[in-house]
């Protein structure tokens, strides 16, 4: 959307800087990464304070800087020009997104839960970019920064927008949603994943269902049927709401469902419950006609993805695409053709003919038995996990790993190798499982769990990759030799081994 530096000093009530006229090619909070023409805004970080880094963006090219007005009197005269003075410039930059989300009119998912919510956004928009100009938030632009950077770049092109919602307290979700004001609101599941900074896991619940009490009347909630505290949310819910899962009573389901030898799925989808389910009802002033009895699905979705909570995602992100009035049919060459993101689910083959499922790029409880799971289905000569630890567990931290490594063992690995002084209680809890102490290692570093895990493995073996952030996992690959690019189709092959899908 074109703005003005003059259309945003009125949206925000601040005095327009030098050359009013200028239109902003874009928003910054970062002068590192601030491009010639984009508006810079000098907000306070955990870390840092973007007021000490305006003359770097200035000089980097940005049309002008947001700053605190009480601050402004700081900077040289040479820059004042080129300021926008504002009460809090994050508040600002929260406001300016607000306004353009308005000002853009177009229908909003939002998408949030304790586990695969990244994942499942990715899923809605590459469904929903089947038949519309879809916009997604990348990587973490999902929080109070990067949530009103996103909403930002909507434009007159884009048909609908879906965004991950995260949040890190109570209260988060409700502001992000209050930015976003989503027609339709997903919740893939609540888990113990952020217990550092909530008293239990129905706190974390409470905080998820912000976006569910924020809907309205003609807004619909999308709910995992499987999760019971994500279930509740209905009664929450001002609007419509449509479950999704494996359950019976679910509107959206998977039937008939097939597991393939390389990790992928295969199933139908019976006709959603009537329950007042209407095509296009995402769209404000949507007809309120009942849909039709629908006859069973003759298509096979066939998804080439680790994990029966894959499957769980992707009814998640058909109901949404459901509501927006595609039909199965137009949806199954968008499944088929769905790719794991970057360190989530990943399969690459070693150069030594083991394979290695890189799901590295962040970990707690309920998505590390989901993984450990997956792989325990895979076809494998002998599995192994290289696993760091899971932070925000709060007190519980030590319980919690303990009995994710216990699991470990219980699903048969054949050795794991943990990563940093919180990953300790994963061993413990596989030696409690009955891992052998020669099966298990204790390593410091990536690189240091490399060197072991590269004299284990063996052509035909399996293994898995998962941790936090802050653990870097991901650096533990110069360390088990060349890999080939990412396998193409997890559902039809583990890494070179063919098989007909066939066609229903």
């Amino acid at each position: 959307m074109q703005l003005t530096l003059a259309d945003i000093a009125a949206i925000l009530n601040a005095s327009p800087p030098a050359a009013p006229e200028r239109s902003v090619a874009g928003y910054s909070i970062d002068s590192r990464t601030v491009r010639p023409a984009e508006l810079f805004f000098a907000v306070r970080g955990q870390r840092l304070d973007g007021h000490d880094y305006v003359l770097a963006a200035i000089e980097a090219g940005a049309a002008a800087a947001v700053v605190a007005a009480s601050r402004k009197a700081e900077f040289a005269a040479a820059l004042q020009s080129k300021l926008l003075g504002v009460p809090d410039p994050l508040a600002a930059l929260q406001a300016l997104a607000a306004a353009v989300r308005r000002r853009w009119g177009g229908p909003v998912v939002a998408v949030t839960g304790s586990a695969g919510k990244t994942t499942t956004k990715q899923m809605i928009a590459a469904l929903l970019g089947s038949k519309f100009r879809v916009f997604e938030n990348q990587g973490n632009l999902n929080n109070q920064f990067g949530l009103p950077l996103s909403l930002l770049q909507l434009g007159p092109e884009t048909e609908i927008g879906v965004f991950e919602l995260g949040m890190s307290g109570p209260g988060e979700i409700r502001l992000l949603a209050e930015l976003a004001r989503p027609d339709v609101g997903v919740v893939t599941n609540v888990s113990a994943a952020h217990l550092e900074f909530f008293p239990s896991v129905e706190a974390i619940a409470r905080a998820k269902q912000e976006l569910i009490e924020s809907l309205g009347a003609e807004d619909w909630a999308v709910l995992n049927a499987d999760d019971r505290r994500v279930a509740g949310f209905a009664l929450h819910c001002s609007g419509h709401v449509l479950f999704y899962g494996f359950t019976a009573s679910a509107d959206i389901r998977a039937g008939e469902l097939k597991t393939h030898p390389g990790g992928g799925f295969s199933f139908r989808l019976p006709p959603p419950m009537q329950r007042g389910i209407r095509a296009g009802a995402a769209w404000k002033g949507a007809r309120a006609a009942e849909r039709p009895a629908e006859k069973p699905s003759l298509v096979r979705f066939h998804l080439p993805l680790l994990g029966r909570h894959n499957v769980s995602n992707l009814l998640g992100a058909l109901g949404v695409a459901y509501l927006f009035g595609i039909r199965p049919p137009e949806l199954a060459g968008a499944v088929a053709n769905l790719r794991p993101a970057l360190q989530r689910g990943e399969m690459l083959r070693l150069a030594a003919g083991a394979v290695v499922v890189n799901d590295c790029y962040n970990s707690n409880p309920e998505a590390l038995e989901a993984m450990l799971r997956a792989v325990a289905e895979l076809p494998a000569r002998r599995r192994f996990a290289v696993l760091g630890g899971m932070m925000e567990l709060g007190p519980l931290s030590e319980e919690l790993h303990v009995r994710c490594g216990r699991r470990v063992a219980e699903l048969q690995f054949t050795g794991l190798v943990t990563v940093g002084e919180p990953a300790r209680g994963l061993a413990t809890g596989a030696r409690q499982g009955g891992l052998p102490d020669a099966a298990v290692a204790e390593c410091a570093t990536p690189a240091e769990a490399g060197e072991r895990l590269r004299g284990w493995l063996q052509e035909g073996d399996v293994v898995l990759l998962k941790g936090s952030r802050a653990v870097r996992l991901e650096t533990i690959w110069e360390h088990l030799g060349p890999v080939g690019p990412p396998c193409a189709r997890a559902a039809a092959t583990l890494c070179g081994a063919s098989s007909d899908e066939g066609k229903a």
